[in-house]
């Protein structure tokens, strides 16, 4: 595309090197790794990382344009350069002109919320398949499109702009009718998902986290609520489309969410008492399955998952209530949650002969690591066993001692152990988690112990759990690699939980 159409009309767009009015941007990148020949580079100042220091790479790399927000006098040198006040915002505009703004020709389903996002988005992703309509995802763990699979990097939940809109332009061509999007509050606060025209947008829940990056819950909350402020302020219309909203009866984001307008609004709740419009009676819970009878607006139906507990209840509710608004029968909606085998590493069993139960989960948050714990409290008479830690550097450190609280008080036995430690020290990590496990009146070496390798805390953990035990491993989950001191080693959670159940 044309540099000059690429930029036309971008707000407070100034000229710092000229170009020639048929030069042509054969890409876009904001990382300069993926800059290839003709790209345009745009570099934008993060609260972690600076793209303006990585300009020499990205010419280097065949960058023949630059977007910058910071311009020095004569620099850069050789290229045209324009300079932006909000490159990350314009950059969203930029790359939807460039893939010809592919959302205006799907359905759009965005799910948001603290937990549970990759499974309600992986429900909604199989219930419209059922139905035999196109659709593609994408997740946590990576975007199905056309049934292949792509990475979307390393601790990522919702791509780029430029990646999300390539992905969307990759769904319109093979013909889809729908893309179902799991968006993050960082994603909507850093304007990754603008001009992705959303029709359908889907809460989970909102509770504790992130607070590092904004500052306080309510901001969380009304980075969150964008998604639904969206439908109707920035949104495309499009033909026999309405706008709807999904919302969580059980939190307590539902009576700020249902204040912002929508066409069509369904709620589902576990709490019959509450009156949504979807509702669960009679769920039961094995260590493989769980079902329960749906209450929906046209009456009760049996559901069977093979995921399990009542998080993944809620989040199958969820997900009913999103494609029943798509006018998605009652059978074909059991039959696509029946059809999700199961989501890596959302209590994903591990399954080695060794006589006792063995999760492997990505909970992180206070809210998940509740959730998880109840759920093996229920499958089992005997101990419970939690292996488990959080993040370092700048992530959220105030959760620390509040989920070494929860394990403390929920686990029987429990390593703290590493997850990504970047710069800071483990083993500060591990003591404000030890924190909590001591106010829950637990004592270091005998109810809990802290192992500063994650390996070695898995090994110890599976080491002292005996027949009917469940050992829970939380907090790393799908991601493919670890960081040992910020930097990225390959790590497979799943591989490692069975070696270390074979080894023992």
């Amino acid at each position: 595309m044309n540099l000059g159409r690429l930029i036309e009309g971008l707000p407070e767009a100034t000229i710092i090197r000229t170009f020639p009015n048929d030069l042509e941007i054969t890409g876009i990148a904001e990382d300069s790794r993926l800059v290839r020949p003709g790209y345009l580079f745009v570099a934008i100042s993060g609260k972690e990382t600076d793209g303006h220091y990585f300009i020499p790479q990205a010419l280097d790399n065949g960058a023949i344009a630059l977007i910058v927000q910071n311009a020095q006098p004569g620099y850069p040198p050789r290229v045209p350069c324009i300079q932006l006040s909000d490159p990350r915002s314009e950059l969203a505009t930029m790359a939807a002109r460039f893939y010809g703004f592919p959302s205006k020709h799907l359905k759009m389903i965005g799910v948001t919320g603290t937990d549970g996002k990759t499974t309600t988005t992986s429900f909604i992703h199989s219930i419209l398949s059922a139905a035999g309509h196109g659709v593609s995802m994408i997740t946590t763990l990576g975007a199905v499109v056309d049934g292949r699979f792509e990475d979307i990097g390393v601790h990522v939940t919702t791509p780029g702009a430029v990646q999300v809109q390539s992905f969307l332009s990759e769904m319109v061509a093979r013909g889809d009718q729908y893309a179902v999007l799991e968006t993050t509050s960082h994603a909507l606060d850093q304007s990754r998902v603008r001009h992705c025209n959303f029709d359908t947008a889907v809460i989970t829940n909102i509770t504790h986290e992130h607070l590092n990056y904004h500052g306080t819950y309510d901001a969380y909350r009304d980075a969150k609520s964008k998604l639904f402020h969206g439908l109707t302020v920035e949104s495309f219309r499009k033909p026999n489309t309405p706008k709807v909203s999904i919302l969580n009866k059980d939190d307590d984001s539902f009576e700020y969410l249902s204040s912002i307008p929508s066409e069509i609004k369904y709620s589902y709740s576990l709490d019959e008492n509450k009156k949504a419009d979807f509702t669960a009676r009679n769920i039961v819970h094995t260590q493989e399955s769980t079902r329960f009878a749906a209450m929906t607006p046209e009456g009760s139906m049996e559901v069977c998952l093979s995921l399990i507990g009542d998080h993944n209840v809620s989040n199958a509710l969820a997900a009913m209530a999103a494609c029943y608004s798509q006018e998605i029968p009652s059978e074909v909606i059991a039959r696509g949650l029946k059809a999700v085998p199961s989501v890596t590493a959302r209590m994903q069993r591990v399954e080695r002969g060794q006589g006792f139960g063995v999760y492997v989960d990505y909970a992180h948050t206070p809210n998940a690591l509740t959730n998880v714990l109840k759920l093996a409290r229920e499958l089992t008479a005997k101990r419970v066993i939690l292996v488990f830690g959080l993040s370092g550097g700048l992530r959220d450190t105030t959760k620390r001692p509040i989920m070494g609280e929860i394990a403390g008080s929920m686990a029987d036995k429990i390593v703290v152990t590493a997850v990504d430690w970047y710069a800071q020290d483990i083993a500060e990590i591990l003591e404000e988690i030890a924190v909590g496990c001591e106010k829950a009146n637990r004592t270091r070496n005998v109810d809990y112990w802290c192992v500063r390798d994650r390996k070695e805390g898995i090994r110890l953990g599976i080491k002292i759990a005996e027949p009917g035990d469940i050992v829970i491993v939380a907090g790393k989950g799908h991601e493919n690699s670890i960081s040992i001191g910020g930097v990225e080693q390959e790590w497979n959670e799943i591989d490692v939980v069975m070696n270390c159940i074979e080894s023992k």
